[in-house]
């Protein structure tokens, strides 16, 4: 497994994927598990894609490791950037954002952490990254967007960020 240090200043940019899964007015998130990249906030389910995979099969495949079920009818509605540190030209981090209403199987909870279907008005904001709070409404609302956020050299504070409505 990466340390910290390596996932938020790695040496090329780390390509991952993020799928919300909705359930008419909810949303299933996992609750990072402690010691791991993100350890104490709920997110949802993804992970790194791998090289050569496609954005979609890695989402499709993070949702399956992460919480038993298989999604259909992936709809990419953000693209996101992360900086974390000053001066850099390169992003650390950027992910692909997928939604989806479509899915089947039962939820089971893995070694990544908690699962929880939360309504769409009660997502727990105070318990997110903090890039979260500029971009999940967008989602939620079924609207695209961009994000590029720059965080401290430790990922704990966003120093800055940039959302743009209606293109990836």
């Amino acid at each position: 497994m990466s340390s910290n240090s390596d996932l938020l200043n790695p040496t090329k940019t780390i390509r991952a994927v993020l799928c919300y899964v909705r359930n008419e007015d909810q949303f299933l998130l996992l609750l990072k598990s402690s010691g791991r990249f993100g350890g104490g906030f709920w997110n949802a389910p993804g992970g790194k894609i791998k090289d050569d995979e496609d954005p979609v099969v890695a989402a499709k495949r993070e949702v399956l490791e992460e919480t038993g079920l298989t999604v259909e009818d992936l709809q990419k509605i953000g693209f996101l950037e992360f900086f974390f540190g000053p001066g850099k030209q390169n992003p650390d981090w950027t992910a692909e954002v997928f939604f989806t209403n479509k899915f089947s199987g039962n939820v089971r909870e893995s070694e990544e952490g908690k699962l929880q279907w939360f309504p769409k008005e009660n997502l727990p904001m105070s318990q997110m990254w903090q890039d979260d709070h500029y971009w999940l409404p967008l989602l939620v609302e079924v609207k695209k967007f961009r994000g590029s956020f720059q965080f401290s050299s430790d990922s704990r504070d966003l120093l800055s960020y940039n959302v743009e409505e209606g293109r990836f």
